[in-house]
């Protein structure tokens, strides 16, 4: 089995945040690898120095002569204006009738195909990048958060693909029911170190759990045995005829060491506006048609949303969810019909690819006090901390910060306002398992409305 890829003693930091600390892994050829870690731990990072965009601080990565990575991207590749098939022509500098060869495998034809990128719904939008990873016929996929935006038959889509190719994977995810359909073997990532696991992501955190488990019972009863050597110690290197003997004891007490147990990692806590509650109805929608000018998507919606309402909009990619959202906050005009808000309300928006919208010369503070005009600095400072912006990290500029990073403070942004009414387009997408159980309970909490997209059951159902 030949090594595609090998880091060793890897060192990388961003001011005072260390991401690798002496981190080592080998990735070998025809091995699906899941790559499990905390938002902010330097996954993407990673995944950028072995792509060669980013340079270690210090350490080597070895790459195989015969290495050919294709790289599923967090953020979006597309020119403006192009067509499905224009980006996979361009992208892979390869004839028409092969990039539609490629596309079909994702069931991307007709209008898909030739129609704008721009008109595609998110899940489309990562079919089509996939397509465009296999016309570069890689060894090595590395994909980042693969089932973002992905609705159910994508994801099982994507899984029977990843089965059946015949080359190496290391799949950066949160979704571990996906992680133990497609891979064999697990890569963590936690405070700056590496550990390669040779089975399922379920198997190595249980691993893991047991390890720790096990360094605290060493630790105890390597406490308990300090304990006793002190006692006798102070009560014998007084006395001439037992003073040999404690000085023994005092150098076995010397050698004895603690094993370094990994803390809990911080997680953050959400807590969703404070608003007063509110009677009638949120929002009506009355015979109205979304869509563009060129295309008509949906027609003769009838809606009415009360206050204090919890509303899921399902369904599966491409039949409209995030348009008719967009047509909701008046983002997108109707085609026919109307919309109208009832009186007082105040709307939050959380837009599917608003990370990707951020400005990367901003820092992480600058962001937040534009969002919370009116607001005390250490109130500020407190939501940051609260979505684990703390210290040094709130002078962080926008640009390094990973997807997850990026999508926490999105979340930070709607938690500094009065927003007594929230609309959240796939709110749980790049953020990592802790984070979306927190968002979860401050929205069973808040007291406003919500309307969200989501093709996480687990969610919908919370």
């Amino acid at each position: 089995m030949a090594t595609l890829l090998q880091i060793t003693n890897a060192h990388k930091s961003y001011g005072d945040q260390v991401l690798l600390d002496g981190a080592d892994a080998t990735i070998p050829d025809n091995v699906k690898i899941g790559f499990i870690g905390r938002n902010g731990a330097g996954k993407s990072t990673l995944l950028r120095i072995l792509l060669g965009e980013e340079e270690l601080d210090g350490g080597e990565v070895f790459r195989h002569p015969n290495l050919r990575l294709g790289y599923l991207r967090q953020h979006d590749p597309f020119l403006p204006g192009e067509t499905a098939l224009e980006f996979l022509m361009r992208d892979s500098e390869q004839p028409d009738w092969r990039c539609g060869e490629v596309a079909g495998r994702f069931e991307i034809k007709g209008a898909y195909l030739d129609g704008p990128v721009a008109k595609l719904s998110g899940g489309w939008q990562t079919r089509l990048k996939l397509a465009a990873l296999l016309l570069h016929e890689p060894n090595l996929l590395m994909l980042d958060e693969p089932t973002n935006f992905l609705d159910l038959r994508t994801q099982i889509l994507l899984e029977h693909f990843l089965r059946d190719f015949r080359a190496g994977c290391l799949i950066v995810s949160h979704d571990r029911a996906f992680l133990a359909a497609t891979c064999t073997h697990t890569l963590g990532l936690s405070r700056g170190k590496l550990t390669s696991y040779p089975g399922k992501v379920d198997a190595y955190l249980q691993f893991e759990k047991e390890r720790r488990e096990h360094d605290e019972r060493v630790n105890e009863g390597v406490l308990a045995k300090r304990r006793h050597l002190e006692d006798f110690i102070a009560r014998n290197k007084a006395r001439a005829s037992t003073a040999a003997l404690a000085q023994s004891k005092a150098k076995a007490l010397e050698k004895l060491e603690l094993v370094e147990v990994t803390a809990d990692e911080p997680t953050a806590s959400i807590q969703a506006p404070r608003v007063e509650p509110r009677k009638g109805a949120a929002v009506r929608c009355r015979n109205v048609a979304i869509g563009y000018p060129e295309r008509k998507i949906a027609e003769g919606i009838d809606l009415e949303i009360d206050h204090g309402t919890r509303a899921a909009i399902v369904g599966d990619n491409g039949q409209g969810k995030t348009t008719f959202l967009r047509t909701l906050v008046e983002s997108l005009k109707p085609l026919a019909g109307d919309v109208r808000w009832g009186h007082g309300c105040k709307v939050g928006v959380y837009a599917q690819h608003v990370y990707t919208t951020l400005a990367g010369d901003w820092t992480v503070i600058d962001y937040l006090q534009s969002k919370g005009r009116g607001r005390k600095i250490q109130e500020i400072l407190q939501v940051a901390g609260a979505l684990l912006f703390r210290g040094s990290h709130v002078d962080k500029p926008i640009s390094v910060l990973s997807g997850g990073e990026r999508a926490r403070l999105c979340l930070a942004g709607l938690l500094l306002s009065d927003f007594n009414v929230l609309v959240l387009d796939e709110p749980g997408n790049h953020l990592d398992v802790d984070t979306v159980e927190a968002l979860m309970d401050a929205l069973v909490e808040y007291e406003g409305t919500v309307i969200f997209t989501s093709h996480d059951r687990h969610f919908t159902s919370r």
